[in-house]
Parts: structure tokens; C-alpha cells; sequence
């Protein structure tokens, strides 16, 4: 798995890093987040199936993309990390999260699946036979700004580049195993337990949606109450990195320097 880090002369050694997990289709550095977090220790893997890892064949499923976060923030991370998962990314956090809670500062979940409402198009790709998916995938491939404007997003050449870049990320069968793992591990009751199971820790929670598709984000109740904010990004839908990247970036800092100033000053108190 590949990382791509503040570097050495930038990096503030008193934040704590961020691992920021793609969703379905990935990657989530084709916008360069580092360059919009200076001072801020970056990674974003591609998970397996997709990017450097797409030709793994193994662990292309919920708890194997997990357990391979997990090495990675043993090996390479080296220490507690705020776990950022966008989408199908967010459940895989959580996953984390509960497997290794030593080495997870917090989580920012991206409009990160928590039910199976929140798997409508997963359901819907595992469900279709493997020659239909790959056809419609093809098409999806081919013509990127189609793809941009049916998810209601202008699409300017900087964007067009940006959804060539996801769309040739990862081959269509990937996408269609780990659709169906979602929806096959999401919709077991052992996944609210193991949700439950992270935020009862005291694991700190930040949800983020998109003003235009937050509303059909089904967030749980007591997940809501457990959450330390819940914030919204203006102007933006489900791929708000992608539509507005600098604003993105200056929510998701704004997270990380909280908890950097409020771990400091517990510190303090601490000494």
C-alpha cells in the first residue's frame, strides 16, 4: 500500500497523522490533499483490488481491507492516526477502528456507510451479472464527464481528469466484489454491534455530508448523539473533494488541529 506525506520540512510532529480511506471507486489523492494540509502527515492507500494493489486477488472484501489498514498503520503509520473513509471508506474505518482502537486517534466519516440505505448503489451493482456490470462500467470508463454530470457535478476539464483518474483506478470486478461485501456485511446485525462497540470506547466521531446529499445520509440516532460534530459542506454533494478540494481540505484541518490543541492542553494538565 502507498502513502503520500507532508514532507520532512513541513510536518508539525505535534498533529497527529491522517489516513484517508477511499470509497468505492478510488483513489482520494488524485486532488493532492497534501498540498492543501501543509504541516499535516498525509497517507492515502489504495486499498487492495484498486490503484498499486489491482492486480491483489486476495482480501477484496470489508474485514480483508481492514486487516491490511491495519498493517499499514502498524509498519508505516507507527502511531494513533485520525482515520478519515469516504463512502464505502467510512464502514472500513470503523472496521479499524474496532480491530486496533490503540492506533486510532478519531474518525472522520465522510457520508460513510453506517445501514444498508446507505448502500444503494452497492445493492445495485451486486445484483447485476458480472457481463452487465462490466458493460456499464466500460461505458462509465468512457465517457467521464457523462459520468460527472449524471452525479450532478459540472464538468470542467480539471474535474473530466480527475474522473479519469477514479474511473481507470481499479477494474470493474473489484468494484463489484467489495459492492457486495457491503451490502452482505452492513445488512448483519453484527455490524451495529461492532459500531456501538467503537463509539462506546469514547472513540471521537466527526460526521461530514454535503449541504446538496446529507439528507440522504442514514446517520442512526445514537450515532448522531455519540458524534463530536457534525459538519456540512457548502455547495457540494457526496463527492465534495472533488467539487470543491480546498474547502474539503479546510474542514478536515480544522478537525485535526482541534484535537491537536485539545490534546496538548490535556497534556498540560496532565504534567
Amino acid at each position: 500500500m502507498t502513502a503520500v506525506d507532508a514532507s520532512d520540512e513541513t510536518r508539525d510532529e505535534t498533529r497527529p497523522p491522517l489516513l484517508m480511506i477511499h470509497g468505492l471507486l478510488g483513489p482520494i489523492d488524485y486532488f493532492g490533499p497534501a498540498r492543501y494540509l501543509p504541516g499535516l502527515e498525509v497517507h492515502t492507500p489504495d486499498m487492495l483490488g484498486y490503484g498499486f494493489h489491482r492486480s491483489e486477488e486476495q482480501g477484496i472484501d470489508l474485514s480483508g481491507q481492514a486487516a491490511a489498514l491495519v498493517r499499514y498503520l502498524r509498519d508505516t503509520v507507527k502511531q494513533p492516526a485520525w482515520l478519515l473513509g469516504h463512502s464505502v471508506g467510512g464502514a472500513v474505518a470503523m472496521m479499524v477502528a474496532d480491530a486496533v482502537p490503540e492506533l486510532v486517534r478519531g474518525l472522520i466519516s465522510v457520508e460513510g456507510n453506517f445501514t444498508l440505505r446507505d448502500a444503494f448503489w452497492c445493492a445495485r451493482i451486486a445484483s447485476l451479472e458480472e457481463a452487465e456490470w462490466a458493460a456499464e462500467y466500460g461505458a462509465m470508463e468512457d465517457a467521464p464527464a457523462a459520468w460527472l454530470e449524471k452525479s450532478g457535478i459540472e464538468a470542467d476539464d480539471e474535474r473530466i481528469a480527475w474522473a479519469r483518474d477514479i474511473l481507470g483506478n481499479q477494474p470493474y470486478a473489484t468494484v463489484q466484489r467489495m459492492a457486495r461485501s457491503v451490502v452482505h456485511e452492513t445488512g448483519r446485525a453484527e455490524w451495529m454491534a461492532l459500531v456501538r462497540r467503537v463509539l462506546g470506547r469514547g472513540t471521537p466521531l466527526v460526521l461530514l455530508g454535503g449541504e446538496q446529499s446529507a439528507a440522504g445520509w442514514d446517520v442512526p440516532e445514537w450515532v448522531l448523539a455519540a458524534a463530536r460534530q457534525v459538519l456540512v459542506q457548502p455547495k457540494a454533494g457526496h463527492m465534495m473533494m472533488l467539487e470543491d478540494p480546498r474547502n474539503f481540505c479546510r474542514i478536515v484541518e480544522s478537525i485535526i488541529e482541534a484535537d491537536a490543541k485539545g490534546y496538548a492542553a490535556a497534556q498540560q494538565i496532565l504534567q
